[in-house]
């Protein structure tokens, strides 16, 4: 029996606010946490010691966010179930001596962060974003969410076979954005970035800071069906998630296990930090709220043997201009719903009992869904999804929504599927 669908339009109208004001990891999961505070849930510091009590709690480390709620009467051993995303996108970030250039330009010195499209970032309007850190070892979120760099791409009259072998960008040298004329001054970019933080620039010991478009996300097509946006590589999944958490906490006592949004850090590059799925962040949280519940370790074992995640992350719609890439008999569509994301190498979770959880969800929020698998002859990507499952030993699928341009500055999804998404995610949640 289906549910009544929670979302709708709106939840997409509210994905492309959610966007603009995330344009960097750390402003994301501040706007996460602030969403779920308004929801009644609470802040807990990992140094403190942790109640067992009720309700709704996160914890917040850089970029990654781990909230659950606890409903009344949960026990120890009370299962979780629980949604995980990753809050990082492919991008240019500052590299720790930032402030170059040559020839007259002033220019900042960049690093490639993940796999993104590089080419994507060339004579495009970007601004600023992420944190400062302070000497005191506070942080201070930054965003210069206006025109001031830009990566500009060489005329095609100096490189007359653009056209006809292909665009060819060395990493090191031709991505150097360009923010000025004149002489490069040592210090300039930080001070400029701390005086928008509101900050003295003699107190900003380290940061974090990377590029974002500064082209807002927009609905597209004559039938405003589609929506063109960054970083919806993951942060829509994120959005979803924590709309769902919100949702279904407010029912309160009658869950019969502990939801849990878990979004992460590092996952274009691996994973491999405090803050990625691969370390025991989400882990070292989960047992604790169990503990905090007066339970053992072998309540641990019997909550995290009834857990299930499911993973969402963006995966690929089928490309018109490139359908040979795509496997023959799943061509996922926009607006055709969440997909299913299977590899039987184990890129992806998911296996036939996570395939019937999934569809079981879909179902209760009366939701269609599709399946996605690689094409044999062309290498699948992966997820967060297999990390959890190996490193926590919980049950886990892979699931998301289909999208062109995954790594682009701005990429390409149905305008429906968002809220779909978080639909499916709250029937879920509810079990």
């Amino acid at each position: 029996m289906s549910s009544p669908a929670r979302f709708d339009r709106g939840h997409t109208d509210d994905l492309l606010s959610f966007l603009t004001v995330s344009p960097s990891p750390y402003h994301a999961v501040a706007t996460v946490a602030a969403r779920l505070e308004k929801a009644g849930f609470r802040q807990v510091a990992e140094v403190d010691a942790w109640d067992g009590a009720s309700g709704g709690k996160f914890v917040l480390r850089g970029g990654a966010i781990i909230a659950w709620y606890v409903p009344e009467g949960a026990g120890p051993a009370t299962p979780f179930r629980i949604v995980g995303a990753h809050t990082d996108s492919p991008n240019l970030r500052v590299k720790p001596m930032p402030d170059t250039g040559s020839y007259g330009w002033r220019q900042i010195a960049v690093e490639i962060y993940g796999g993104t499209l590089l080419n994507t970032w060339l004579d495009r309007d970007l601004g600023l974003s992420g944190r400062l850190t302070l000497r005191d070892g506070a942080h201070r979120l930054v965003a210069v969410d206006q025109p001031l760099l830009r990566v500009p791409q060489l005329a095609v009259h100096l490189d007359r076979s653009v056209n006809t072998d292909g665009l060819k960008l060395d990493r090191q040298r031709h991505l150097t954005p360009i923010w000025g004329i004149g002489g490069v001054r040592e210090g300039d970019l930080i001070a400029y970035m701390a005086e928008e933080a509101g900050v003295a620039a003699d107190d900003v010991a380290g940061w974090d800071l990377m590029v974002h478009s500064v082209e807002p996300p927009a609905y597209l097509g004559r039938d405003r069906e589609l929506v063109a946006g960054p970083r919806l590589d993951n942060l829509l999944s994120v959005h979803a998630e924590a709309a769902a958490l919100a949702a279904v906490a407010s029912r309160g006592a009658d869950l019969p296990h502990i939801p849990v949004l878990a979004a992460f850090d590092h996952e274009e590059n691996g994973s491999q930090s405090d803050t990625g799925a691969d370390g025991p962040l989400l882990g070292t949280v989960l047992e604790r709220s169990v503990f905090a519940r007066g339970g053992s370790y072998e309540d641990r074992a019997r909550a995290f043997a009834g857990t299930v995640c499911l993973s969402s992350d963006t995966g690929h719609a089928v490309h018109p201009n490139y359908a040979e890439r795509h496997e023959p008999g799943h061509h996922p569509m926009p607006n055709g719903g969440p997909i299913l994301k299977v590899n039987v190498n184990q890129r992806y979770a998911t296996d036939g009992s996570g395939r019937a959880v999934f569809a079981a969800a879909c179902e209760r929020a009366g939701v269609p869904w599709q399946s996605f698998v690689s094409n044999n002859a062309v290498p699948c990507g992966t997820t967060i999804g297999p990390i959890t499952a190996a490193r926590h030993g919980i049950a886990t699928v892979d699931i998301g929504v289909a999208i062109l341009s995954m790594h682009s500055a701005r990429e390409l999804c149905g305008a429906d599927d968002p809220f779909l998404l978080a639909n499916v995610l709250a029937a879920f949640l509810e079990g």
